[in-house]
């Protein structure tokens, strides 16, 4: 058994919070190999029929009724209460895995997941035993930002700006506990930073698109709600000058309708994949980005510096609205509500390509570089306090190293 245990407790309540615990995993084996055991939990969906129903029913609402999300967002709340010193729901299931895993260190990087999770952990383990660490993606504070994520008894909490943390520590969390320390990639997300050469070449001999139009990114999240057959329409008048790459997630109907429209539509350039693993690739050779508020892809985008607009069609859900008041706040990201927004943004950048220049020189403004090492080591090191061990990392593979060197994508 591995001298060092991490347990990382997560939900598939969008793609995010599951990214983030794979990229977590990854770090930690491109830095210690076998000497960490990292186990990742989907402990929501698997520790109570209530609460997977509760799963399903918020990624429904995120596909269909974003609007919804307001009054079942406070629902969600409730959870602080009931979870205030203890694990109400799932209790049963929570517990048999701490004592067949025996955690140094309870991980969790979902909202749901730390109240009341950390004091039976402590309980079953002991409080000398194990550490407990949150790592919030949220980027703003203000209704949206769940109480839920703040556990004053957490060992560290890890927040993404400097604005987030300053909203959990407004909630209780101790000031001295708190990190920012950015986005939580994997690490092949850090190696994979295409020159301008490799940008024209993947352009042109990957995607078969041309390196001299305006790129549109219609992006989705994991669970696949879009809107890109509204969208779409816009973009054939400026066909001449614009492409577009659309994924779908894993809605599979949404892909035969898109490869159906783009065969009728072949005045437009146009690459239509499903689920794709290359979100990071595709950004880097896009102008803008199309997307919902999703931490994730708007962390992704800020990090590769493609500018971004918000998706609001049927509303923006509350965890939602922290993004898109930071990117607003930040650099008056635009938002759009309907397919009419989108073709006045479109027609006014293809007019006056200054006024596009702008929104991105100010949505470069927010990047900030970051060593994705750090913060990987200050988790295992409270691990190890736990374990009584002392690891140091490995040497990193040579791409690893020259990209942690650089400390960010040039």
């Amino acid at each position: 058994m591995a001298r060092v245990r991490i347990l990382v407790l997560t939900s598939s309540t969008g793609a995010g919070h599951d990214a983030r615990a794979q990229a977590f995993a990854e770090w930690c084996f491109e830095l210690y190999r076998h000497d960490i055991d990292v186990r990742i939990e989907q402990m929501l969906e698997k520790s109570s029929g209530f609460f997977s129903a509760c799963v399903g029913f918020y990624n429904w609402i995120q596909k269909k009724s974003p609007w919804i999300h307001k009054a079942f967002y406070l629902f969600v709340e409730l959870l602080g209460y009931l979870n205030k010193s203890s694990v109400s729901f799932g209790r049963a299931y929570y517990e048999a895995v701490l004592r067949e895993y025996q955690p140094h260190l309870v991980f969790s990087v979902h909202d749901c997941l730390n109240r009341g999770y950390f004091q039976l952990a402590r309980k079953v383990l002991g409080p000398d035993r194990v550490r407990c660490a949150t790592y919030c993606g949220e980027f703003s504070g203000g209704f949206g930002y769940s109480m839920n994520w703040v556990e004053p008894s957490a060992d560290l909490y890890i927040s993404r700006t400097p604005t987030a943390r300053d909203y959990a520590v407004k909630l209780g969390m101790p000031l001295a506990r708190t990190r920012v320390r950015g986005h939580m990639m994997q690490p092949r997300q850090y190696t994979e930073v295409l020159g301008p050469e490799a940008r024209i070449a993947y352009l042109e001999e990957t995607l078969e698109l041309r390196s001299d139009l305006f790129t549109v990114f219609l992006a989705t999240g994991g669970n696949g709600a879009n809107n890109h057959l509204e969208l779409l329409p816009k973009l054939l008048p400026f066909a001449s000058q614009v492409q577009v790459i659309v994924i779908c997630g894993k809605n599979r109907d949404a892909y035969n309708q898109l490869v159906h429209w783009r065969s009728e539509h072949p005045e437009l350039n146009c690459f239509v994949d499903g689920y794709s693993d290359q979100v990071h690739l595709l950004m880097q050779v896009s102008d803008v980005i199309i997307t919902r508020g999703g931490t994730t892809t708007c962390a992704k985008a800020l990090h590769f510096r493609c500018p971004i607009v918000f998706n609001a069609f049927g509303g923006i859900m509350p965890q939602e609205s922290l993004t898109v008041k930071f990117f607003r706040n930040g650099a008056d990201t635009p938002s759009i509500a309907n397919a009419a927004d989108f073709g006045h943004l479109l027609a006014v950048w293809m007019h006056k390509p200054r006024s596009y220049g702008a929104l991105r020189e100010k949505f470069l403004k927010l990047r900030y570089e970051e060593d994705p090492i750090v913060v990987i080591q200050e988790l295992v090191d409270l691990a190890q306090e736990a374990s009584g061990t002392a690891l140091k990392p490995g040497p990193l593979p040579a791409k690893l190293r020259k990209r942690a060197e650089a400390a960010g994508p040039t």
